[in-house]
């Protein structure tokens, strides 16, 4: 439309004059300022707009036109007049509340409000609907722009922080380069240091193992030298035993023939007493002889090779000396030969009427001692029955000969086996647990009955040979004894737990029971009681062991240690007699009960004392089944121990020495305090209900 650009050429030409450049701020809306905030001057316009505005004037009736906009609260009122005069237009625009237009003769006067915009005319109309829509667009522009220049902004700031970052990435490589370079060359200066230190160690270690090697080879010399000193030390010494042996062996048969040198002196006639007594004289010489070659490895030295030279030449002379001497003899008995034959019958009878003589003395001692109420011997059932447990014994060793004397490397390995079985357990039954003892007991009990047993981390049973099962009786038992006169003689609490054991085996096992008695009875015949006799050509030593004592190359052993080992054993049989296996269930009395204590305690006041050895044997049997011996037998025990304390007592004090008189005083104290309090306490070590729940 025609009206359309007009307008817009108004527009034009009032931007284009000199008061329409009017300055603008782009960040006015930023600051939420008015665009024409601070202009103080009056706008005109250009004289070319009268012929605009009278041109408009034509076609739309009105004649002035007022228009006044708010642009906020905080900013003053727009007045714009528009007056004609002639053919010439002004506009003015100023500050104020209100706007006063004239155009020939009339006046539109607007009241501005915050809010709404008044129009007079539809040209003042458009006219502002163009002002407003280039402000718009002018504001969009400016919006546009300043949304331009916020993101070239924002894009500096993101090129300048990524500049940044990554300048302070490099100057982190920097950094990180300079450490590294840093630490590379620390570390090479280290590794540097490091060779050097290791080629000083090594040049050191080199030198040590030169020194080293110089040394050892020293000390290998000193070492050869010293085994070679050794060796030459233990020939020596090899050499001087076998010389001493030797020694020894020509001087026990140097003494030999000369014992029988003094024997054939003896036994000859006194035809041949003045040769004899010159070979005496020259053995004797002989004997000497050789002491004194002895005499010095008495001293700690061994024999020189003179020294043996000169024993052999004595041991070849004394041999030439029995020879002629035998000679000699052997002359003279021819001659005597015929005399000895007429004489011997009358011997053989002089012999015979010796031995009815002794018959009939041993007969009547034997009389008398059975009027007088004692006996030299057990009675001959007490004798049967020990004899028939020996016989007993010796059937049981020789029935596992064969396992025994085997030289099969298995079957020794397994008799072995069988024997730590049936031993060790043995020796670990103590009086401190109940617990472990009724372990040991059913180990026991499974061996003998033919089970399998852990033994050294072995399964062993005694079904493995046919003659196992008899070996293992016989070891137990054995073991049980050797227990006695070792661990009770020198402890004697363990008499009880020992005893224990050994009386559920027997109840279980009979036969264990004999073989036990056998082995005791053989190791102390007081057991029985039995006091053996020495038999016609017995020699010493071997009497001496059937009596219980031990002899061995060192001799006969002391009396203290004899009395104690028999303690000990009969300690332990007073012991099992009056003790019963508490967990069986057969609830049966023991197998070898108190009745056989009583029929021991009578058998030993029966029998003559014997110095020593009968009252340390009733002293330890009382003390240890004296309190069961009461409580079975009443008054019939005390009249025993009245007869003991009266009567027996006597007897052994009558045989008894001077020094042997502790053993005595013992049992005569022990007696007196039992009479006297009229009672007898349990003994020590007796098991109780807490022994087997420990």
């Amino acid at each position: 439309m025609p009206s359309d650009s007009l307008r817009w050429e108004t527009l034009q030409s009032l931007k284009d004059s000199p008061k329409g450049k009017i300055k603008f701020n782009p960040y006015w809306s930023a600051k939420d300022e008015d665009i024409l905030s601070g202009y103080q001057d009056s706008l005109s316009l250009s004289s070319q707009s009268g012929v605009i505005l009278q041109n408009l004037k034509s076609q739309f009736p009105q004649t002035a036109v007022g228009l006044s906009v708010s642009r906020g609260q905080s900013s003053p009122g727009l007045i714009a007049s528009v007056s004609s005069t002639g053919s010439s237009r002004e506009i003015r625009v100023k500050d104020n509340t209100t706007t006063t237009a004239e155009s020939d003769g009339d006046e539109i006067t607007s009241p501005l409000s915050s809010t709404t915009i008044s129009l007079l005319s539809p040209e003042a109309m458009a006219m502002a609907g163009c002002i407003v829509r280039f402000e718009e667009e002018q504001r969009r522009k400016a919006k546009m722009a300043f949304r331009v220049h916020q993101e070239q902004q924002e894009k500096l700031v993101m090129v300048v922080a990524s500049t940044e970052l990554e300048q302070l990435k490099r100057f982190e490589e920097r950094l990180e380069l300079k450490q590294r370079q840093e630490y590379q060359s620390m570390r090479d200066m280290m590794d540097r240091e490091t060779k050097e230190s290791i080629g000083r160690q090594e040049k050191l270690k080199e030198e040590q193992r030169h020194r080293l090697k110089i040394q050892n080879l020293r000390l290998r010399e000193v070492e050869q030298q010293r085994l070679r000193e050794a060796e030459l030390e233990r020939q020596r010494l090899v050499e001087g035993k076998e010389r001493l042996r030797n020694l020894n062996s020509f001087q026990e048969e140097i003494l030999q023939i000369n014992q029988l040198l003094e024997a054939s002196s003896q036994n000859q006639t006194t035809v041949l007493s003045a040769s004899i007594g010159t070979y005496n004289a020259r053995g004797n010489q002989l004997c000497s002889q050789v002491s004194e070659v002895v005499r010095k490895t008495a001293e700690g030295q061994y024999p020189s090779v003179e020294d043996m030279a000169v024993a052999e030449r004595a041991l070849h002379e004394m041999r030439t000396q029995i020879r002629l001497m035998q000679e000699e003899a052997i002359k003279a008995q021819e001659e005597e030969k015929k005399k000895e034959l007429a004489e011997s019958h009358r011997k053989l009878l002089e012999q015979k009427t010796q031995q009815e003589a002794q018959k009939k003395a041993e007969q009547l001692a034997k009389e008398k001692a059975h009027k007088q109420g004692l006996q030299n011997d057990a009675d001959d059932t007490t004798v049967k029955w020990y004899k028939e447990l020996q016989e007993s014994l010796d059937k049981c060793a020789h029935s596992f000969e064969e396992l025994s004397s085997s030289k099969d490397v298995q079957t020794k390995r397994l008799k072995l086996d069988l024997q730590k079985a049936a031993t060790i357990p043995i020796s670990q039954i103590s009086f401190n647990s109940g617990t472990q003892l009724r372990e040991i007991f059913g180990k026991l009990n499974k061996l003998l009955s033919g089970q399998a047993v852990l033994s050294g981390g072995k399964s062993i049973s005694s079904s493995q040979h046919p003659q196992g099962l008899d070996f293992v009786f016989y070891k137990m038992a054995e073991k049980f004894v050797k227990q006695g006169e070792e661990e009770v003689a020198a402890h004697h609490e363990a008499a009880f737990p020992m005893g224990m054991a050994a009386s559920g085996i027997w109840q279980l096992h009979p036969q264990f029971g004999d073989l036990f008695l056998g082995h005791l009875h053989k190791k102390c015949p007081y057991a029985v009681p039995h006091y053996p006799r020495m038999k016609d050509g017995t020699p010493v030593d071997e009497y001496q062991r059937i009596l219980g004592y031990r002899v061995d190359d060192d001799g006969l052993e002391g009396q203290d240690s004899f009395l104690k080992r028999m303690s000990g054993m009969i300690r332990l049989y007073a012991a099992i007699i009056q003790l019963k296996w508490p967990f069986d269930s057969k609830q049966a009395l023991p197998t070898h009960g108190l009745n056989h204590g009583w029929r021991w305690l009578a058998q030993m006041l029966n029998m003559e004392p014997i110095a020593d050895i009968t009252a340390t044997l009733l002293f330890d049997f009382l003390e240890v089944c004296g309190h069961a011996l009461l409580q079975s037998y009443q008054g019939q025990f005390w009249k025993v121990l009245m007869l003991l304390k009266e009567q027996y007592l006597q007897r052994i004090e009558a045989v008894t020495g001077s020094g042997q008189m502790g053993s005595v005083s013992r049992l005569r104290l022990f007696l007196e305090k039992l009479l006297q309090e009229r009672q007898i306490s349990p003994p020590k070590g007796q098991l109780t209900s807490e022994f087997w729940r420990s």
